[in-house]
């Protein structure tokens, strides 16, 4: 075990070295711009990406802004377990995300999208309707990005063919941001 383990690692640590800083900083002025607006934030993936979406959601609304005035106001799509259930029985499993932004969205609020392969059609779908209303969107995707990446205006990709390992630095993201996002908002805070 221990020569796959240090394989895992190995793999791991050679994708973060080759992630592109500038997309991901552009990505973050996104995110930070919407917090200065006070737009909704709408966050949603499928499986290990609805884990992370929920995990943004935590430590944006609270993690972050613990010792702020102004706080984040990020919405996971996937936490409701009735809602989804209720959409894909009644409409379908491609409406379960956009169905809940519909007549909701406007072009002030920001789209995060996660999914591993950049092809779930229940993300494209929600994402193909952000674009209906100009509401801007952030990819988080590994592979190849799929369809997500170019539907993206705003990229947070993995570029690697494994899933746990985008998956891992999906969250790697998170966490990062929470420190960057922390560390910049309370010296702004500090400073006045």
């Amino acid at each position: 075990m221990k020569e796959n383990i240090e394989d895992y690692f190995s793999k791991l640590t050679e994708v973060l070295g080759k992630i592109d800083i500038e997309l991901i900083s552009e990505a973050m002025e996104a995110i930070l711009a919407a917090y200065e607006r006070e737009a909704t934030i709408y966050i949603f993936g499928n499986g290990g990406s609805a884990a992370t979406a929920s995990h943004f959601v935590c430590d944006f609304n609270k993690g972050i802004c613990v010792n702020l005035d102004k706080k984040f106001n990020m919405i996971c799509l996937n936490d409701s377990v009735s809602m989804i259930t209720a959409i894909a029985n009644d409409l379908s499993y491609e409406d379960i995300f956009c169905s809940q932004l519909d007549n909701k969205l406007n072009r002030d609020d920001l789209l995060i999208a996660i999914s591993g392969s950049g092809n779930s059609k229940n993300i494209i779908k929600a994402v193909n309707y952000a674009k209906t209303v100009d509401c801007k969107v952030i990819g988080l995707t590994g592979y190849d990005g799929g369809e997500l990446k170019k539907l993206a205006d705003y990229h947070m990709d993995v570029g690697v063919d494994d899933m746990q390992i985008t998956e891992d630095i999906h969250m790697v993201f998170d966490h990062m941001m929470y420190r960057v996002f922390t560390d910049y908002l309370n010296d702004r805070k500090a400073a006045n």
